[in-house]
């Protein structure tokens, strides 16, 4: 059966713990494994996986959504070994335009849980091309991923939602400086050397931190961004001393796991005599393993407290979560559009072809009266006989492309071909 629509079908951090997603989460392995299990399922025409930190979805080219469901369902339980009933309530799905709508708002980052995060754009473009280097997309996922991509860009450029997380470290700085009566002259360590750590460094410059010292897995990147702001820097096998002497810690990486143990943490505690120590987890899941709320003079600041701090209901937030979707419904409606456009560009060349041949045939008809007109003016008349056909059949064109329920082109195909006449073996 050919596919006739597009289903997204996962899990996010609106609804899952965070220790769920962990367990479901793809690493290269498992995608390979998991686009390898999908092609021996029936209900798949074509199949991409998009796992991040805050979400796994599994987006299907389907002929039906029954069947498309149980076969997106199965390739995440069954690739990473998840028991089906613990999908039960996390577990959304959406079917065609919602689909579509969901993945270009997951691509704008109005979605995430840093609102307007920009990484989520390039794990959209990747999450395709992970799954076209397996064979397991097509033109029509292709399309749609591409288009999400765009209208992320287009969010990204027309809006101020790509200020968000500058927002996050500001208002993590503030809370910061309060916890600790102020953190001018602190000794700061800031953990990750990627795009939000350096937002951190520059915030924490601005405020007067005392020495500052960029800690990273990878020497080399934590030595580019200490360069670029006259910072200190070293691995992480300097953490636990770290974690010792300074006055605050701001971790913002890409781990996958915990980067600040709890264990460790409590060795540290109990060798600080009492000085307060806060640590900004600025990451996404969390760098701070759970349990540390216990800890003598610890406080921790995580993603979650700087969301309820910021609230997704500021009227800035509110007025550019509008703008951005506004600008979503715009790209999903014009998507829509080319969608249709492909599919029915069969019966729309045949109805084009039946309006020239009848324009063609009223001409030959009064042949003889237009020998008498000019060149021009043959011409004229000939202009404005196509101009008319053309008019007629924009409305009904338009109006076809425009109907997006999955699986009616044939329906509309046939009745449009009855209402104009087409010939039987015309394409569509």
């Amino acid at each position: 059966m050919p596919a006739v629509g597009i289903l997204g079908l996962g899990v996010s951090f609106r609804r899952a713990p965070v220790e769920l997603l962990e367990r479901l989460a793809f690493d290269d392995a498992d995608l390979t494994k998991a686009y390898r299990h999908a092609q021996d399922l029936d209900g798949l025409d074509e199949v991409v996986i998009l796992s991040t930190c805050n979400r796994v979805e599994a987006y299907g080219n389907v002929p039906s959504y029954h069947s498309g469901f149980l076969a997106l369902k199965r390739v995440l339980v069954e690739t990473r070994g998840i028991g089906y009933e613990e999908l039960t309530d996390p577990l959304y799905a959406h079917w065609e335009r919602d689909a579509t709508d969901h993945l270009f708002s997951v691509a704008a980052g109005l979605d995430s849980m840093v609102l307007g995060e920009t990484q989520i754009q390039r794990q959209v473009r990747e999450a395709l091309r992970r799954a076209e280097a397996e064979g397991a997309a097509g033109p029509a996922l292709a399309t749609v991923f591409h288009a999400a991509v765009r209208a992320g860009r287009r969010v990204r450029h027309e809006t101020g939602l790509g200020a968000a997380p500058d927002a996050y470290v500001a208002i993590g700085t503030d809370l910061a400086d309060e916890a600790l009566g102020g953190i001018a002259d602190r000794r700061t360590i800031v953990i990750g050397a990627g795009g939000m750590a350096e937002l951190a460094v520059h915030h924490l410059r601005g405020r007067g931190v005392g020495p500052v010292r960029v800690l990273n897995r990878s020497l080399e990147r934590a030595r580019a961004l200490a360069e670029r702001t006259d910072a200190d820097h070293g691995g992480l096998d300097a953490l636990p001393g770290a974690l010792r002497d300074a006055d605050l810690i701001v971790s913002a990486t890409g781990a996958a796991g915990h980067v600040i143990a709890r264990d460790v943490l409590a060795r540290a505690a109990a060798g600080r005599a009492g000085r307060p120590l806060v640590i900004l987890d600025l990451a996404v899941p969390r760098d701070v393993e759970p349990g540390t709320e216990g800890l003598d003079g610890v406080r921790v600041i995580d993603i979650l407290t700087l969301r309820r701090r910021i609230g997704d209901h500021s009227q800035q937030t509110v007025e550019e979560v509008a703008r951005a979707s506004a600008i979503i419904d715009d790209e999903v409606h014009r998507w829509v559009i080319r969608r249709r456009g492909d599919e029915l560009a069969p019966v729309i060349r045949a109805l084009r072809d039946r309006g020239e041949r009848v324009v063609r045939a009223e001409l030959d008809r009064w042949a003889s009266r237009l020998g008498e007109l000019t060149a021009d003016e043959r011409d004229a008349v000939e202009a404005i006989a196509r101009g008319v056909a053309a008019k007629l059949l924009h409305d009904p064109i338009i109006a076809m492309k425009e109907r997006n329920e999955p699986g009616t082109d044939r329906a509309h195909a046939k009745l449009l071909g009855e209402l104009f006449g087409l010939e039987p073996d015309d394409p569509g």
